[in-house]
């Protein structure tokens, strides 16, 4: 069986040259992966539709979306967000939030399915935040759940940041269960409550790093019994990142992600893998760490 990926050429938008996001890794990311299976035997791409107006709704406040949508969003949230919030980077919010969506159906139907964009975890309801415009991974949560396709969901965010518009949406649903393991002293300043946050020591390295997790996720999976897994694998707290203050090492990230999906697949839950952060300079590199996310994936099919 080959591992469903979700991709759009529009994740890559039309933001300045020297911006400090590295726009082009989305690309990167689809490429290496087409690159790597020139017979098309592993990956099987599917192109999600640009996210619903109403499903936007089910998270985020109505002024704030047709703020988006119609590309007047105020300077300030605008700074706060980022990007210049000009067409492309609206319709890449909304295909990326459609590409979370489909992910989820994809995870359902076949068991693992991964996004080559997604986690945008600092978008809260009334505006987008770090880089984040919606939240995708919770607005394919609420819509998944309205569909009746999934009732519990459990959201592992190991980006190196922590999770707070996801946390601040899922605030009182009990439905819902949102682990941040992250960096304690990162952005953002002033964090939201998960349902449970596990903060990191500036400069921890895999072995103890990995400890955490296993034990950190053999407890969730023994008291929340999930129909559904979103995991923000986030390269972020990779040792070289310039934006993280963690010291993993690519062996590390590989041994994180296997962790994680072994645990999951054996507990028996559906698992819809999104992007998540990385900040280099050197693409071809961040290309690869993100890389990982995919290659592990396909081993649990």
């Amino acid at each position: 069986m080959k591992l469903p990926i979700v991709h759009h050429p529009a994740y890559t938008a039309d933001i300045p040259e020297n911006h400090r996001f590295p726009m082009r890794k989305y690309a990167g990311v689809a490429q290496w992966l087409k690159e790597t299976d020139p017979h098309g035997g592993l990956y099987e791409f599917h192109e999600p539709t640009p996210i619903s107006r109403e499903n936007l709704l089910r998270v985020h406040a109505k002024d704030y979306v047709d703020q988006v949508l119609c590309c007047q969003v105020p300077r300030a949230i605008a700074r706060e967000i980022g990007f210049p919030m000009n067409e492309s980077v609206s319709f890449r919010a909304q295909c990326a939030t459609g590409g979370s969506l489909l992910t989820a159906m994809l995870a359902l139907e076949h068991g693992i399915a991964c996004n080559t964009a997604g986690g945008s975890h600092h978008a809260r309801i009334a505006q987008g935040a770090g880089f984040c415009v919606f939240n995708d991974v919770a607005v394919a949560v609420r819509t998944v759940q309205t569909m009746r396709m999934a009732s519990r969901v459990l959201i592992i965010d190991l980006d190196v940041h922590q999770g707070d518009g996801t946390a601040d949406i899922f605030a009182h649903d009990a439905s819902v269960f949102t682990l941040s393991i992250h960096s304690e002293k990162n952005y953002p300043v002033r964090k939201r409550a998960s349902t449970l946050d596990v903060p990191l020591r500036d400069g921890m390295e895999d072995d103890e790093y990995l400890t955490i997790l296993e034990e950190t996720l053999k407890s969730v999976l023994a008291t929340f019994k999930a129909d559904l897994v979103f995991f923000n694998a986030g390269v972020d707290p990779h040792h070289e990142d310039r934006l993280g203050r963690l010291a993993l090492s690519d062996d590390g990230l590989r041994k994180r992600e296997d962790l994680v999906f072994r645990m999951v697949r054996n507990a028996g839950i559906p698992m819809a893998g999104v992007l998540g952060g990385g900040y280099s300079f050197d693409l071809g590199l961040l290309v690869s760490r993100h890389a990982i996310l995919y290659q592990t994936a396909a081993k649990y099919l």
